[in-house]
């Protein structure tokens, strides 16, 4: 038993009828290029991975001088709504 349940000659004869559809020159090209994809795939799903193990901090925007004359100068985070801003219905 080889792949999946595929037995050897299946395996040849699969690979003869990518043989015959696309040609000895374009097997390795379609080899290379495949392999690229899973390889980019991998690495997309690391780092998927990797953003959601570490913890999200919320990023904090230091208002301008005249925001800070308003709120009393305190950073807040990004998406929130200013007073001013949600009757205007704007965000900052």
């Amino acid at each position: 038993m080889g792949f999946s349940g595929l037995g050897m000659w299946e395996i040849i004869l699969i690979f003869l009828v990518f043989l015959l559809l696309f040609g000895a020159k374009r097997l390795p090209e379609i080899g290379s290029s495949l392999g690229k994809g899973i390889r980019e795939f991998k690495g997309s799903v690391r780092d998927i991975e990797r953003e959601l193990k570490t913890p999200q901090q919320p990023k904090m925007v230091t208002p301008s001088p005249a925001e800070s004359s308003e709120e009393g100068g305190e950073p807040r985070k990004l998406g929130s709504r200013t007073e001013a801003g949600a009757e205007a219905g704007t965000t900052a």
